[in-house]
């Protein structure tokens, strides 16, 4: 009967001690995935930063390079420079779009009936359609002043106030010059980030003013209506910042959702 009991005590010992080996096997495989998961949120949130800042880099190098000219045709055509900047930097990906690389055109203007210049094709609309190539830079910027100065559906933006650049961003898409809804949205919000607007001064002879948000805002509630985009634009911010301040892995929020808007 001794014998009995020692062995099923034997046996009953045994299963504790595997019991709890499988326990703590069980912990440090959760562990080891909690891990994982977090160690990717990181990268992913490290990778947008880097994306991010890529992209305003490059931006600011446009403004830099391009400001004279866009301020040179502002004085010549009376078109605000932080328009015609922000057409660029939108319609040439700052510089970097495969269109602009290859043909030097910053807004994506097509060949059209008469013209006699250089061209290329390109995929937009259309599979191969032909774009204006030019051999200066500059000469694009000039193009584009005389595109919106020599049509009459543009004529209603000249005689808007000198450096109006939000009447101006909403005129050109009533006259049709984008298909995309957004467009006045991005131009202007272009403007306000990198305070273009400060090139319509520098031409008109008026002080420069920053527009800057208040400091004692720190978040914000969504409400009807609200999309990251149109959050970012509100606050001065990207959607990537705010995806990134907020940890959001998507651009999906909710109503009463309270997102971070500092950073």
């Amino acid at each position: 009967m001794k014998i009995k009991y020692l062995l099923y005590s034997i046996c009953i010992v045994g299963l504790i001690v595997s019991c709890k080996s499988k326990k703590r096997t069980a912990e440090r495989v959760v562990t080891s995935k909690k891990e994982i998961v977090v160690s990717r949120q990181k990268e992913k949130k490290s990778v947008q930063s880097i994306k991010t800042s890529t992209i305003q880099n490059k931006t600011v190098s446009y403004i830099e390079r391009f400001k004279d000219a866009a301020m040179n045709e502002m004085r010549k055509y009376k078109i605000p420079a932080s328009i015609t900047l922000a057409q660029g930097i939108l319609e040439s990906g700052s510089g970097f779009s495969e269109l602009t690389k290859k043909s030097n055109n910053h807004f994506g203007i097509k060949c059209h009936k008469g013209w006699s210049g250089g061209r290329v094709y390109h995929d937009d609309d259309e599979k191969g359609e032909c774009f204006r190539k030019y051999k200066d830079p500059s000469k694009s910027f000039r193009d584009h002043s005389l595109f919106l100065v020599e049509r009459s559906r543009y004529a209603k933006l000249f005689k808007l106030k000198k450096g109006d650049y939000i009447k101006w961003a909403k005129g050109l898409s009533a006259a049709g010059y984008a298909t995309d809804r957004r467009y006045p949205a991005k131009l202007i919000g272009l403007i306000e980030k990198y305070q273009l607007y400060k090139y319509d001064t520098e031409v008109l002879g008026k002080p420069f003013k920053h527009k800057l948000k208040p400091n004692n805002i720190t978040n914000h509630i969504v409400v009807k209506g609200d999309t990251l985009y149109s959050i970012s634009k509100k606050y001065g911010l990207t959607v990537d910042e705010l995806l990134i301040i907020n940890s959001l892995t998507s651009s999906t929020i909710n109503i009463g959702q309270v997102l971070n808007i500092k950073k």
